[in-house]
């Protein structure tokens, strides 16, 4: 795991300008790979790296690196956990070079020079972001891996097209863009995130996972109006998917596993083989353990191939609504792992707030990001690397919406829009409070069933939806959403751009409400805020984490599952769920689902009430010239008198509002 950062300054000749560029981008990464640093720079490009040494921690494993045969260099952030495969596959066929090391990014090199980069990224089994200059063609290729596990910016710098695994590095140029994109804005206020392919800024641009950018030639000097989509052109550059989740769903549609055991047991040994994989390390490697099925169901799969007791960690929180350690607990004791707990008091998890801007360099607005940061420093004391249960939940159908939205949109969507409109006011003038009362009668009804925690916030949330959903997508985008209509937030005239969610859906599936949902979330939801927050969260103390379920033999076994094998009964992750159960007692396991989450709104009434007031307040809302004044003060006092529970929303702003502080001081 590392950091990468460079530019290609088209025409330009002054090499020391360039490399003390270089240098300054790079150096802004050194979180991300605290152990050695490396430069390299020909005529008009040059990449830089930052190491975290996981894999032969030898010089041999230093970067940029150069190929056997000279005419590549690269500058690579991740792991390829199937690159001696890879090896002895290029042995086999006589196209080894005289290896130096048993790095997987010498194994990469090694593979472009004789298949070239489409095929080996097609071959490589990993999480990845890249650089590739062709010293021959004179082509800079940029490349990230299938689902968005690593992160890759680029875009211009004046006439300099810049590139890094964080916005940081690209601010550290000259003349990068520092404005806020008022559409990427809008689409933040939305999701609290900020799909790609759009940033925060404008004419800096997150590629999208598995593609490829290329530069050739004398590239356009200026950004486009509009970011540039797989498939798309613009001046010298292009981008082309070398990996596609829709065709991996049509392919899956083709090959159905219908039969429940033979399903379980090509699951069990599929994501056996994957957590295999993902063990292999040279620095000392544990995992996450919250208790739920997915994190569960891999430290289980690694004790099962661990000759020790494997380091687990987990957080607990003296607000017992929001701690889950006493779970994790008892799974450890079940599997024997060395399990590690650290008790969080509030007071330290709000220590972390003033650190997230920085963090997370741009806004990000996923509360849970706060409990992550804090398992991630736990774990760092003890290991380098960890294994994590992202994933599970998109590629099994683990979340509510894919249970109950299918059948809810059934039922209310019999009933014409302005009954619709009635029921949603009906449901919202129900007090939240007396919602969770009757969520909590529900799950001591039915201890078997996942359950619901918070039932009053979802009701609620809910009931604004209905008044705005005219179809199944339009219900999904709604529950998906925070600000539903962000564009009366913001000031000034706006258009929400249109985003990954609203690309085509595989030919397979797109009559199914549940899959439909699950696409729409690995695209966007799973990159660009759960992965974004377990990178930045753990890179940000030096930590690598791995995420065994987003292996490909996975996720292409999991388009082999019909829905059946996922939901059943009323409960996600059925298959994944046997699996586990071969190794842990159903009891330990079902419990409502509760997320990781930590109590924004009760903090916002109390000890972070007067940090709020500050950038909330009417006068700095004028200023700073984003939102409308009015409205943000409204929901403000709402939340402080208790009738209602605004806390995301109001995260989603002062988590804009202290990002955009740093950067009028930065």
């Amino acid at each position: 795991m590392c950091g990468i950062a460079g530019l290609l300054a088209s025409g330009s000749s002054d090499a020391q300008g360039i490399l003390a560029a270089l240098k300054k981008m790079t150096r802004s990464l050194a979180h991300r790979g605290p152990d050695a640093e490396g430069f390299w720079t020909e005529g008009e490009v040059a990449l830089g790296h930052r190491r975290l040494s996981i894999l032969d921690l030898s010089e041999a494993g230093a970067q940029p690196m150069r190929s056997t045969c000279g005419r590549y260099v690269i500058a690579f952030n991740g792991e390829i956990y199937n690159h001696l495969d890879m090896r002895h596959e290029l042995e086999g066929i006589g196209a080894a070079p005289a290896w130096l090391g048993h790095s997987d990014t010498e194994t990469l090199l090694a593979g472009v020079a004789h298949w070239g980069l489409d095929e080996t990224l097609q071959r490589a089994k990993g999480m990845f972001a890249l650089a590739l200059w062709d010293r021959s063609e004179k082509l800079l290729s940029l490349a990230r891996d299938r689902v968005g596990e690593k992160p890759l910016y680029w875009g211009w710098a004046g006439q300099t097209l810049v590139f890094g695994s964080e916005l940081k590095a690209l601010r550290s140029y000259p003349d990068c863009p520092r404005e806020v994109c008022r559409s990427a804005l809008a689409q933040y206020l939305r999701y609290l995130y900020v799909p790609a392919p759009r940033s925060i800024h404008p004419g800096l641009y997150k590629l999208e996972p598995g593609t490829i950018l290329t530069v050739v030639g004398a590239y356009a000097a200026t950004p486009p109006k509009e970011p540039i989509r797989p498939g798309g052109h613009y001046g010298g550059i292009g981008i082309r998917r070398y990996w596609d989740l829709n065709r991996e769903i049509d392919a899956g549609a083709q090959d159905r596993i219908m039969d429940d055991r033979k399903a379980v047991a090509t699951l069990d040994e599929v994501l056996s083989m994957a957590v295999g994989r993902q063990m292999i390390s040279d620095v000392p490697l544990g995992a996450f353990l919250s208790g739920g099925v997915d994190s569960s169901t891999i430290v289980a799969l690694m004790q099962a191939q661990s000759t020790r007791p494997v380091q687990t960690f987990t957080i607990g929180f003296d607000e017992a609504a929001f701690d889950e350690s006493p779970h994790a607990a008892a799974v450890a004791r079940h599997l024997g792992t060395e399990h590690i707990k650290l008790r969080v008091t509030d007071a330290d998890a709000r220590d972390v707030i003033p650190d997230l801007p920085e963090l997370y360099d741009e806004p990000f607005a996923d509360s849970s990001q706060i409990p992550t940061h804090l398992v991630c420093r736990a774990a760092r004391q003890h290991v380098t690397v960890a294994l994590s249960g992202d994933g599970g939940d998109e590629l099994f159908g683990g979340y509510n919406r894919y249970i109950r939205g299918p059948g809810l949109w059934k039922r209310i969507s019999r009933a014409p829009k302005p009954i619709r409109q009635i029921s949603g006011h009906a449901a919202q003038a129900l007090p939240e409070r007396t919602w969770d009362v009757i969520g909590d009668a529900y799950n001591r009804l039915r201890p078997g069933s996942a359950g619901i925690t918070g039932l009053g916030a979802k009701v609620h949330r809910l009931g604004e939806r209905l008044r705005l959903t005219n179809d199944l997508d339009d219900l999904y985008r709604n529950m998906a959403s925070t600000w539903i209509e962000p564009e009366k937030v913001i000031t000034g005239d706006l258009r929400e751009p249109a985003s990954q969610i609203d690309d085509p859906l595989p030919e397979f599936g797109a009559d199914d409400p549940a899959m439909r949902m699950m696409v729409q979330d690995m695209r966007s939801y799973l990159p660009d805020d759960i992965l974004c927050k377990v990178d930045r969260a753990a890179m940000g103390v030096s930590l690598e984490t791995r995420t065994p379920f987003l292996d490909p033999d996975v996720i292409a076994l999991a388009a082999r599952l019909p829905m059946q094998m996922k939901i059943r009964e009323g409960q996600g992750k059925w298959a994944l769920r046997q699996v586990l159960y071969q190794h842990v007692p159903r009891e330990i396991i079902e419990r409502p689902k509760a997320g990781f989450a930590i109590p924004i709104g009760i903090w916002l009434r109390g000890s972070l009430r007067d940090w709020a007031e500050d950038l909330l307040s009417r006068e700095r809302l004028a200023k700073d010239g984003f939102f409308e004044p009015d409205i943000i003060r409204q929901i403000w006092a709402e939340h402080l008198s208790g009738r209602r529970d605004w806390a995301t929303r109001l995260w989603a702003v002062l988590m804009f509002q202290a990002w955009y502080e740093t950067q009028e001081h930065s």
